[in-house]
């Protein structure tokens, strides 16, 4: 059952979740909703404790640069194996 909720944040936070939210397919609700239940599935003595306290904090002060290793190809994946085994 869910439940209507008013909060307030930061507009340019707002902004950026939104487009996070977007990016990835999912309502801003949903993806608040994912966070609280994050946060709050263990029991953590504070937000320093929680696991992605940094990322939340990257996100909310700035933009996130992810770095993506090339593919592979299927070629290079059967010589890496090969070259292990040896």
């Amino acid at each position: 059952m869910d439940t209507k909720l008013t909060l307030s944040f930061d507009q340019d936070v707002v902004a950026k979740a939104k487009k996070y939210a977007a990016d990835n397919n999912i309502s801003l609700s949903r993806l608040i909703e994912h966070l609280l239940t994050q946060v709050t599935a263990k029991e953590y003595k504070s937000l320093e404790d929680y696991p992605i306290a940094d990322w939340v904090s990257m996100v909310a002060e700035g933009e996130v640069e992810y770095k993506k290793s090339p593919k592979k190809t299927r070629q290079d994946s059967k010589d890496e194996f090969f070259a292990s085994k040896k």
